[in-house]
């Protein structure tokens, strides 16, 4: 049966961006979540291309038009088909790849064009075996409950009998002080830094550590005060419904809004707010409106102090919690195709701990001019990853206590108000019970530390051991390997 031509344009159209939607939803599912991107994807993968090849055919009875349409079809569909796959493994265009694409397209629609109808096929035989990987991603997402957050007593209800400003400063991959110095970070000296800390009124806390390894993992955890084991994760750095518990919606977060705190999520990136998420803070220094649909939320970076020293200076009256996240010092690439190796990488993480430190400073100096009896906690996300040339390597098993140290080692310090660190604060080991242990502080009221999660740290592992959630550290500090 013949197909009639509208269909066929259309095909041509359709064949250029359904297999690489798939492939952009499957792989990064939890960055573009929302009905915003699902209706701008659809409109740029599938309803533009389409648009185009019927605009093309519409025109067709012009003589030019007709002339070229042999050769314009196979040369759009290919451009836009590797267009797309461009977008899609690195969140923009780099002209050297468009211009090899186009020159690509270009000798395929010259002198192949006769296998063009194929070459559709194969587009459309593509689209359909990635949607069985797309199906049970989709599935998780359905199937996600919130239910692991809810907690064991009614911390959430936390009545707090002392109400300082708290300021929560996460520097990404900045590790403890128990670890630099040796091991991987045998080379870096920090002692500057430190001492700039305690000479400003801070306890620093030794042999501290995450309990996941990457950013919003570890951060789900933490604002959550509970164990999630990577609940329904799509990949090494990515969790099921991850960055709307962090923003929207999390224990720590209502704990202190139902104590009458207004609360500030100020980013140097949009990493966490990439799938706008609903806003569940007072205040955010990034609009929605100027976060790109196409992003992986590093590519615009802004200037933390400017807002931090505006909201410094509003709302003198009220009760504040701040969530300040700094990109600096980093870790290691995340990639095998990007890292510079272990040595090089090193060095590139000792530069950027130098300019997180000026920035930390810089931010303490503004706190604790406006605010001397603030409470100031500065713990990292997860450790530098010094050591591996690239982070997905913490995939492959391994015992060395310094490697797994240098992924989960975390730098906790922190400026109580007036000096006085309560008793308590024995038991911050880990990032889960910070807040319980905070809250604890805050209420008077010790209850809450009967219900502290284990201090222990866990890794997706997929070589060297059968695929699984592993144990790596346990409450204890000691360094193991138990499947979950």
């Amino acid at each position: 049966m013949k197909i009639p031509q509208f269909k066929k344009t259309v095909l041509y159209g359709l064949a250029a961006g359904l297999y690489p939607i798939i492939f952009f939803y499957t792989n990064n599912f939890s960055l573009i979540n929302s009905w915003k991107h699902f209706v701008f994807f659809i409109g740029l993968f599938l309803v533009a291309p389409i648009c185009l090849f019927l605009g093309i055919q519409f025109f067709s009875f012009l003589p030019f038009v007709k002339k070229i349409k042999p050769v314009a079809f196979p040369f759009l569909n290919i451009t836009a088909f590797l267009c797309f796959i461009q977008i899609c493994l690195y969140a923009k265009l780099q002209w050297v790849f468009t211009l090899c694409i186009i020159v690509v397209a270009t000798l395929i629609a010259v002198f192949f064009r006769k296998y063009f109808k194929k070459v559709v096929v194969l587009q459309l035989v593509l689209a359909l075996i990635g949607l069985f990987w797309l199906f049970p991603t989709i599935k998780n997402q359905w199937t996600y409950s919130n239910e692991w957050t809810n907690q064991p007593d009614d911390i959430e209800a936390v009545v707090f009998k002392k109400r300082p400003n708290v300021y929560y400063i996460q520097p990404d991959g900045y590790v403890n002080i128990s670890e630099m110095g040796k091991g991987p970070y045998k080379n870096i000296d920090n002692e500057h830094y430190w001492s700039f800390l305690r000479e400003n009124g801070f306890k620093i806390y030794s042999d501290i550590r995450s309990n996941y390894s990457s950013t919003l993992v570890s951060n789900s955890a933490t604002f959550t005060m509970k164990h999630h084991f990577y609940n329904n994760g799509f990949n090494f750095s990515e969790m099921a419904n991850a960055r709307n518990i962090i923003i929207s919606d999390n224990p720590v977060l209502n704990a202190f809004k139902n104590n009458g705190y207004k609360t500030h999520f100020l980013a140097e990136g949009s990493y966490i707010l990439s799938n706008f998420p609903e806003m569940g803070y007072d205040v955010c220094n990034f609009d929605y409106n100027d976060i790109d649909f196409i992003t992986d939320g590093f590519q615009k970076e802004e200037d933390i102090l400017v807002p931090i020293e505006k909201y410094l200076h509003i709302d003198e009256d009220k009760s504040k919690f701040f969530f300040i996240e700094i990109f600096k010092p980093g870790h290691v690439q995340s990639m095998k195709n990007l890292t510079m190796g272990a040595q090089k990488e090193a060095e590139l993480y000792e530069q950027n701990l130098a300019i997180s430190n000026e920035r930390l400073k810089k931010i303490i100096r503004m706190i604790q001019e406006k605010d001397p009896n603030g409470l100031i906690l500065i713990m990292a996300d997860h450790g530098g990853y010094l050591g591996y040339e690239y982070m997905l390597e913490v995939r492959e098993k391994t015992m060395d206590r310094d490697r797994i140290y240098s992924a989960f080692s975390t730098q906790l310090s922190i400026k109580w108000p007036n000096g006085e660190a309560p008793e308590i604060d024995k038991h911050f080991k880990s990032g889960i019970n910070t807040f319980r242990i905070l809250f604890s502080y805050l209420s008077e009221n010790n209850k809450y530390l009967d219900h502290l999660q284990e201090d222990a740290s866990y890794t997706i592992i997929k070589d060297g051991a059968p695929q699984g959630i592993y144990k790596c550290i346990d409450g204890d500090g000691n360094v193991v390997f138990q499947k979950h």
